[in-house]
């Protein structure tokens, strides 16, 4: 059993018992929370696609811990004119593992 969910404004395939990385939620560690956009639902064959959003189905995660990602290097040159700058990145992440998928 898989389901397609909206988290954060992306989309994650996602399954029970599976860790995964999202933009930073709000809550603590250890914190429970839902995720109602449930945008398909597969039962071992049976999809159910949502329009937009699957009717009951909901996504219970816990929260196992924030972190922050790898950092990006963002390196920006204009060739023969002197100018060159150099910044990085490092987006916060939160690590949720998928406790259960109710449909």
């Amino acid at each position: 059993m898989y389901a397609i969910v909206d988290i954060a404004g992306q989309q994650f395939k996602v399954q029970k018992n599976q860790q995964i990385f999202v933009h930073r939620l709000e809550g603590k560690e250890g914190d429970s929370i839902n995720f109602d956009k449930v945008l398909l639902l597969d039962n071992d064959g049976k999809v159910d696609v949502g329009l937009p959003t699957v009717k009951g189905a909901s996504i219970s995660a816990k929260i196992v811990e924030h972190l922050k990602a790898d950092k990006v290097m963002v390196f920006k040159k204009k060739r023969r004119k002197g100018y060159a700058k150099m910044n990085g990145h490092r987006q916060y992440l939160t690590k949720i593992e998928i406790q259960d998928i109710k449909s």
